[in-house]
């Protein structure tokens, strides 16, 4: 057993692990010894993590880190080739007693754009601070393209920023804090994207924070279009270029929504345009001013903003639909938002496939019985060739249960044709493939999934799955890593908030696991269900939903559905020539297949390792 483990540990993780895999692997094997196969692991679960440093716990490391990795990618910050379409951009600017540092470090990072297509509006908010006023002054007396408005009265952020907006000329406009500053490249970066694509209307860029002496941490590397998690927290947030003529036309900010007001700018904003003119900038094009008292360096700082973004999204959501509600999310300035399912409940079918495996099996439906809230469903159970007794017993006498049926599939393994046989057996609008290994947490899970199921632009729903030693399994899907694809998070512990709380809200991903996902039934037979040929045990439900997502349909992930997977405990391990053969079989597959997409997925970001699972910089990587 000892050098099974080994040669696992060994191909698996020795191109990810700092240590010695066969150190690792000896000390796991000491608490096999000792305590038995479920504590030893934990323990293996605890060595990858300290080894291949899913979670940075200290912050001095991880700007050095960040420092690193600016060195190595921002060679080219400076880039001014010639551009055929440059466009005026306004960046709109309110001020309220504003200190002289931070707002001439604000305006000499306009003035050092490449792109010089450009005028800066600010409209000062009543201003008391002398020195505040002073320095507006004299920049607008010196530079002719910045622009400055003394209002009388104070108004709030709202009013000041459409006072700003009053003076721009410009065909786009961008949003610039007081205290905040531009990357040189900022402008020239949206120019040249508008450039490339003359009929985007959003535009969005990736950010991090500098402190009082300007050093640069905590960049977000952003998901593309994401609406999902766009409805959960306004990751957008800086540097977004928007058309001027479609913010005029919807009244640019609303008084009210203070703290959240350019979230509710951008959620009226997208009702006006296609999601396919909108795009990213996968660059650090803006640096957000984290002092004492600025909700960059603590969202609790301003618990209004939370209040005026969920009073901005119930006012989106009830001109589309009264029924669809905005509750509070897990975090400070996240939502979740709660889709209403018909009265008469959609039948689900949930599919099991089993060979043997009866504490698994018998683990996995009782928590189905005894923790679903939702009526009406039925569990048809796949038996791949059972001969134990305690198993054939219990299955005779389950099947005698109203909702449960047992059909027998008497053909080699193959996981994608089992659950695509049983989808022909069964009788729901939905369909719920479910593992043997899985566990129910969460009483409403499938209340939960089916809601976003029934949603007409929505695909494969995926859930929060934990191994047992409450470490994450599965929080969704992301593409290429490992080449391939791997499990967001993997490994995080649980309740851990995640990469930019990712781990806490509701959001599109390119893939989920099928050992729990959900997709209503008509769409599973769109697609041709599971790839049978092909993909008989790896990679079948990433492919699953890759096939959705070129159909047009949005795959989501919800943290609020919660169950146990004990992985691969009812198959094995790949630890034997013949299914690492048949492994790498379906990885080259999958890369044939999938190529350019797993070579980008759209919900990650290019500046992210392909190497782990854990969000962490990508420092010299190359795609394997």
């Amino acid at each position: 057993m000892i050098k099974t483990i080994g040669k696992v540990l060994y191909i698996v993780y020795k191109d990810t692990l700092k240590g010695d895999p066969f150190c690792i692997y000896k000390k796991a094997y000491i608490k096999y010894k000792k305590d038995g196969l479920k504590p030893m692991m934990s323990r293996l679960n605890v060595e990858y993590k300290k080894s291949s440093n899913t979670i940075v716990a200290n912050p001095t490391k991880e700007r050095n880190t960040y420092d690193n990795w600016i060195e190595t990618n921002e060679i080219d910050i400076l880039e001014t080739s010639k551009l055929e379409y440059t466009p005026l951009i306004s960046i709109i600017t309110p001020t309220y007693n504003t200190e002289k540092k931070y707002l001439v470090e604000m305006i000499e990072s306009v003035l050092a754009q490449t792109y010089t297509n450009w005028e800066l509006c600010i409209a000062d908010d009543a201003s008391q601070n002398k020195n505040t006023i002073k320095t507006l002054k004299e920049y607008e007396v010196k530079y002719p393209n910045i622009k400055v408005t003394y209002r009388k009265e104070n108004g709030h952020i709202s009013e000041a920023s459409n006072s700003a907006l009053a003076l721009a000329w410009g065909e786009y406009i961008v949003l610039l804090d007081h205290d905040d500053l531009l990357s040189p490249n900022a402008l020239y970066e949206m120019a040249k994207k508008l450039n490339e694509n003359n009929d985007l209307k959003l535009i969005y860029s990736d950010e991090d924070k500098i402190d009082e002496k300007n050093n640069r941490f905590s960049p977000h590397f952003k998901s593309g279009w994401n609406p999902d998690l766009f409805f959960s927290q306004n990751y957008l947030c800086h540097l977004v270029l928007l058309k001027k003529s479609i913010v005029d036309s919807i009244g640019g900010f609303r008084k009210g929504y203070e703290g959240s007001q350019d979230y509710d700018l951008f959620l009226r904003y997208i009702n006006q345009i296609n999601y396919n003119q909108i795009d990213r900038i996968e660059k650090v094009l803006y640096h957000w001013r984290a002092i004492q008292g600025s909700t960059a360096l603590n969202a609790n700082e301003k618990d209004y903003s939370h209040e005026a973004g969920r009073k901005a999204l119930e006012d989106y959501f009830h001109k589309k639909d009264k029924d669809i509600l905005v509750k509070d999310g897990l975090l400070v300035n996240t939502y979740k938002i709660a889709y209403p399912i018909a009265e008469n409940q959609p039948k689900v079918s949930i599919i099991i496939p089993t060979k043997n495996k009866y504490t698994l099996l018998s683990k996995c439906i009782s928590s189905i019985f005894e923790k679903t809230t939702y009526k009406n469903y039925e569990i048809i159970i796949v038996d791949n060739g059972s001969d134990g007794k305690k198993i054939l017993k219990y299955l005779k006498d389950i099947s005698n249960i109203e909702n449960v049926q047992v059909i027998k599939y008497d053909k080699p393994f193959n996981y994608s044709a089992i659950n695509n046989y049983a989808v022909n057996y069964s009788s729901g609008e939905i369909v719920a493939l479910v593992n043997n290994d899985v566990e129910v947490i969460s009483e409403n899970w499938l209340t939960q999934m089916v809601s976003h199921a029934t949603r007409e632009e929505i695909g494969a729903v995926g859930a929060m799955l934990y191994y047992d030693n409450n470490t994450i399994q599965h929080a969704g899907v992301i593409l290429g890593i490992g080449g391939v694809a791997g499990h967001s998070h993997k490994y995080f512990e649980k309740g851990d908030n995640g990469y930019f709380s990712r781990l806490k809200i509701i959001q599109n991903l390119s893939a989920v696991t099928g050992a729990c996902i959900v997709v209503e039934k008509k769409l599973y037979q769109e697609v041709n269900g599971l790839e049978e040929q092909n993909l008989r045990v790896a990679f079948n439900d990433v492919d699953f939903c890759l096939k959705l997502l070129e159909c047009g349909y949005r795959n989501l992930w919800t943290p609020y559905v919660e169950l146990y997977h004990h992985e691969s405990l009812s198959r094995g391990a790949e630890d034997n020539p013949k299914k690492i053969k048949r492994f790498n079989k379906e990885v080259r597959y999958m890369k044939n297949k999938w190529e350019n997409i797993l070579l980008k997925d759209k919900y990650y970001n290019n500046n992210l390792t392909l190497k782990h699972e854990n969000f962490t910089l990508k420092i010299g990587e190359k795609f394997v």
